[in-house]
């Protein structure tokens, strides 16, 4: 697979709000500094998620349906094929190698981005689960099947994706979540994080920015700084 990335397109804001409206908002503060946007759970709940993606669409904007799609094989074949008619350029699945595979057969030009160990979670966490083994071994564990299944891709906190490249290769898609700009405060939920840098330079393709946005004084600033860090990240790396 041949990857040729806008790196515009590398920054992937998570619009983690209540309803569509709130969304739009975002979307018309950040203007042209962002064109992929994260579309999650809380939004599939308010009744206007495909009104949403269609709007987005319409002014040019990639979609990453981020549903983490966790069911028998069947259901989550249906889900995903549900998604194929729809303006969406990634979606991800939370599942077993039955499920990833179910979702793969189905995809068409949907990519298929399959969840490692979600970034809320630490090592004491996964013991907690009845997981015995250190956090990288299980994300490469994961990686390894879903990339074998044909997914296309996978989710990863940066602070496993130069394993993954080293072990793995270059070939498929990576999209690193809970990136935070300074080191994580006490009272945020993601514990696995890295900053913008940490998570291009070893080898992400994508990074989803979330709260640090939100947080901004001013988001369509901090987002352009972003963009930034990125083009300066990239730029370094290819020269090594």
């Amino acid at each position: 697979m041949h990857k040729n990335i806008p790196t515009h397109e590398r920054l992937i804001v998570a619009l983690d709000v209540p309803s569509a409206t709130m969304a739009k908002e975002w979307v018309d503060q950040l203007g042209d500094s962002v064109s992929f946007y994260k579309l999650g759970l809380e939004l599939s709940m308010s009744g206007e998620y495909f009104t949403l993606i269609d709007w987005l669409q319409a002014r040019g904007k990639k979609i990453f349906a981020d549903l983490k799609f966790f069911d028998v094989p069947e259901t989550v074949a249906r889900a995903v094929r549900q998604l194929t008619h729809r303006p969406v350029h990634f979606v991800s699945v939370h599942g077993d190698d039955a499920m990833l595979a179910a979702a793969v057969a189905v995809k068409k030009d949907l990519k298929i981005l399959a969840v490692t160990a979600l970034t809320s979670l630490n090592r004491q966490d996964l013991t907690d689960l009845g997981f015995q083994c250190e956090v990288n071994e299980l994300v490469l564990s994961r990686a390894r099947r879903a990339l074998a299944l044909g997914c296309d891709g996978i989710i990863s906190s940066g602070l496993e994706v130069a394993q993954l490249r080293n072990r793995l290769g270059e070939q498929f898609i990576v999209v690193s979540p809970g990136i935070r700009p300074v080191e994580n405060r006490q009272e945020d939920d993601q514990k696995r994080v890295v900053t913008v840098e940490q998570a291009f330079a070893s080898g992400a393709d994508y990074i989803v920015v979330g709260r640090p946005l939100r947080d901004a004084t001013d988001p369509k600033s901090a987002a352009e700084a972003i963009q930034q860090i990125i083009a300066r990240t990239l730029q370094r790396t290819q020269e090594r």
